[in-house]
């Protein structure tokens, strides 16, 4: 089957999939329609064959910069101390006491394969957590601790995964020199991703100011970005994983101090939310196309595994699942307990978490399209040219994870959230944000209808329609009265409406960066806000043409 048509035929079920899950009202989580459609494609004929490393390059680096770029920078900051217990710590314990645990379960497979199938295993999927959630959503700090969590821990457990995998491939190993490159790796990956990003941002810059922005110029520059800085990584040979999540960091303050224009953010915004959709979706089809093969695999991978009975197997995936979950409560469940006991030490009243709430992180661990994307990417050969040990054994084991950790949130989490208190969506500081955009907008009205004009009928009708707007702000944006403009042509009337609207909403434009500049005002705030003041610019030009 030609690449076109595979392309085709995967978007296609991307989009039946997301109607189908409409049409079921999103009582079924979205990732299990999209398996169940690809065990489907397969049943009917539909193989798929790819270069696993095409795979890796094709949809990782655009999901962990659309990750670097969209999640909270002030959330972020905020709970690093938790965000990097998570996805730093608990992905070392879960590579070695894993690895260990695996090797020790699945005596057949090699410790250095148990440790690449556990650092595989330890990227968490807040996408499939966001899908099991739609009815009973998580509360906003636990969600944004799980977004950081997975930007981060992406990183680490590939890094990790191929660190094991050299080791499998060569067959030596060592602690200190693997430790230090690590270190080198990704610090080199982050400089990499930063300079990329800082370089492309000062060129485009430049060149904007000089020919002027074009909205579909710039998407094409930010869909490059997280390829560009991804192959360029990987050939100083440092890590392109974490050069794709440290430029889509960068990308974001491009964003907030608001150098695009109103229709490239917009456009963007669309575009991006489209790669997203498409690329989960393809993951999760991916994996349902490659279950039926899996299953008939079961006779010959058990024997691989040294299994008495193909249901071992399973037994297997259930084991690791629950073993990786108990380890993840433990860790939160340590990590809170020493928070404590160190806040009351210091003075400062502190009580522990409600177990549910542990409960909820430890079963949010879900598995999903980065452990799927990396665990194809096994080399079928080792250096010498004989196979890669246990490779199927490793596939299947990583795809039964997946599988089983997204059953056991689709039940347990709306369960676990029932009733919950979400704590959204900042009001009184949104509030506070309307009433100064408000404020900002009438004065420049006034300032605006004060110069002078020499068309005596131009400056009444200016007089006439600022005095309209400023009744309209002065109702806090009600704009349901019965002014009336009269004795001028309407056409006229209409138009310089939307001209003075348009003076004004740039003010409160102006208002909004300055209140997001003194941090008088939230990351949340500040993007709702300046996505509505895009909409609403982007129809009163419209309106003028």
């Amino acid at each position: 089957m030609s690449v076109v048509t595979l392309i085709l035929v995967f978007l296609l079920a991307v989009i039946a999939s997301v109607f189908i899950s409409r049409l079921l009202g999103d009582k079924i989580p979205l990732p299990f329609i999209q398996i169940t459609i690809g065990a489907g494609l397969s049943l009917f004929g539909f193989d798929v064959a790819f270069d696993p490393h095409l795979f890796l390059f094709l949809f990782i680096p655009p999901l962990l910069f659309l990750d670097g770029w969209r999640i909270p920078k002030e959330a972020l900051f905020s709970d690093i101390k938790p965000i990097f217990s998570l996805a730093i710590g608990l992905v070392f314990v879960t590579v070695v006491g894993m690895g260990l645990f695996i090797h020790w379960l699945i005596p057949a497979i090699s410790l250095a394969v148990a440790f690449a199938l556990a650092a595989i295993l330890s990227p968490t999927d807040p996408v499939s957590v966001a899908a099991m959630t739609v009815n009973a959503p998580l509360p906003s700090r636990m969600a944004h601790i799980l977004e950081g969590e997975s930007l981060f821990n992406d990183a680490s457990g590939l890094v990790c995964f191929s660190f094991a995998v050299t080791a499998a491939l060569t067959g030596s190993f060592s602690l200190p020199e693997a430790s230090g490159k690590f270190v080198i790796v990704a610090l080199g990956g982050i400089i990499a991703g930063l300079l990329i990003a800082l370089i492309v941002g000062k060129v485009n810059q430049f060149l904007v100011k000089r020919t002027g922005e074009d909205p579909a110029i710039q998407i094409m520059i930010s869909l490059m970005i997280p390829f560009v800085s991804y192959l360029a990584a990987e050939h100083l040979g440092v890590s392109g994983i974490l050069a794709a999540v440290a430029a889509g960091i960068a990308m974001h303050y491009e964003r907030i101090v608001g150098r695009m224009q109103s229709a490239t953010r917009m456009q963007s915004k669309a575009v991006w939310d489209t790669v997203q959709v498409a690329l989960n979706g393809m993951i999760f089809i991916l994996l349902g196309e490659q279950l039926p093969a899996m299953w008939r695999s079961i006779p010959e991978v058990a024997a691989d595994a040294g299994a008495a009975e193909p249901w071992m197997l399973l037994a297997y995936v259930v084991v690791i699942t629950v073993g990786l979950a108990l380890l993840r409560f433990s860790w939160v469940w340590i990590s809170m307990t020493l928070t404590v006991f160190h806040q009351r030490r210091k003075g400062n009243e502190q009580t522990m978490p409600h177990l549910r709430l542990m409960a909820i992180m430890a079963t949010a661990g879900v598995r999903g399209a980065i452990t799927l994307a990396g665990i194809l990417t096994l080399p079928l050969l080792l250096n010498d040219g004989t196979p890669f040990p246990h490779r199927d054994l490793a596939i299947f084991l990583a795809m039964g994870v997946i599988l089983f950790s997204l059953v056991i949130a689709a039940v347990a989490l709306p369960i676990l959230t029932k009733g919950l208190n979400t704590d959204l969506p900042h009001n009184n500081d949104e509030l506070n944000a309307r009433f100064t955009l408000n404020e900002a907008a009438m004065n420049n009205l006034r300032l605006q209808m004060a110069e002078p004009l020499e068309d005596i009928d131009e400056m009444t009708l200016r007089t006439e329609v600022g005095t309209h707007l400023l009744e309209i702000y002065g109702r806090h944006l009600d704009s349901d009265g019965d002014e009336k403009t009269a004795n001028f042509d309407w056409h006229n009337v209409i138009r310089m409406e939307r001209r003075m609207s348009l003076i004004a909403l740039r003010a409160e434009r102006e208002a909004l960066k300055q209140l997001r500049k003194s941090k008088n005002i939230n990351e949340h705030t500040y993007v709702h806000l300046i996505q509505e003041l895009d909409l609403k610019e982007e129809a009163l030009k419209l309106a003028l043409h």
